[in-house]
């Protein structure tokens, strides 16, 4: 019974508001605190600002809905997920735009690997000059500590110039050896990335060919 009384005198109070604002033929504004209680007020309250509002006209017909104030955490939270994806659509655009220019190189799936492949054997190439320029640096120092051996059997002392030589083949030497490892390593990860291109090329192509 107590309900119903409530909900009559709710009733009444949208009515007789209803009619206080069609008789002075302005809009007004509905909004509900922090309890969920509905009000109706002819000047916007500040408490209205911060928990949302609807604009009435005169006839009860909400015209307009205004969402509560955001707090500083949520205009923060917004701003930072519009630059995600302001990041993210660029990323996308990116990536786009450098499928065209791959399917524009290469218009066949053989060319790419006919790319792929020459690269590789660039590598190759340049790892089988250094192993040589190795091999000659290797015997060189042997010929060199030889010579210092011999000298030394003989109680002669090595000369500071052959010494110096010798250091200097030494560090050259480990140099070579380091730069093929490099090399042979940048072949493997060169290897394994055009697995990855020729799988990504043949997804683009593939959604090319159904436009």
């Amino acid at each position: 019974m107590r309900k119903q009384v409530i909900f009559g005198a709710l009733v009444l109070l949208f009515t007789a508001s209803h009619a206080f604002g069609a008789e002075n033929g302005h809009n007004r504004y509905k909004w509900r605190d922090a309890q969920g209680n509905p009000h109706y007020d002819d000047v916007l309250p500040e408490e209205a600002l911060k928990y949302g509002y609807d604009v009435i006209n005169p006839s009860g017909i909400v015209v307009k809905h205004v969402e509560r104030a955001k707090t500083p955490e949520e205009l923060a939270a917004d701003k930072a997920a519009a630059e995600k994806a302001a990041t993210a659509k660029r990323l996308q655009d990116d990536q786009l735009t450098k499928d065209k220019q791959m399917l524009a190189a290469y218009p066949s799936e053989q060319d790419l690997q006919n790319s792929q492949r020459e690269q590789l054997a660039v590598i190759d190439q340049t790892v089988q000059a250094t192993q040589a320029s190795l091999q000659n640096q290797e015997k060189s120092l042997s010929e060199m500590l030889a010579h210092a051996a011999d000298l030394d059997r003989t109680g002669k002392p090595v000369p500071a110039t052959l010494q110096q030589q010798i250091d200097v083949l030494r560090v050259g030497i480990e140099k070579q050896k380091a730069y093929i490892a490099n090399k042979n390593a940048e072949k493997e990860t060169s290897a394994k990335r055009f697995e990855a291109e020729l799988a990504h090329y043949r997804e683009v192509q593939a959604r090319a060919g159904s436009q």
